[in-house]
């Protein structure tokens, strides 16, 4: 892998500008990433909450259905 030559990408303002008030023009707007992300633990924490109750959950009818089955 040698040096890269970026000499002829040429980036000026005026081009930066232009891509600018397209964007604004276009009704474009910036993710909010602290939103993403609150979002994304928000899922994660029920996902987790939704698997601790399935859980408990299940053990509540092994535990109930061995209580039934001992009384007999």
């Amino acid at each position: 892998m040698g040096p890269i030559d970026n000499s002829r990408i040429r980036v000026t303002s005026t081009k930066n500008a232009q891509f600018v008030s397209y964007l604004v023009d276009s009704g474009f707007r910036r993710v909010n990433v602290d939103r993403y992300e609150s979002s994304l633990r928000r899922r994660r924490t029920l996902r987790s909450v939704f698997f601790w109750l399935l859980g408990a959950g299940s053990a509540w009818i092994v535990i109930e259905s061995a209580k039934a089955l001992s009384s007999f």
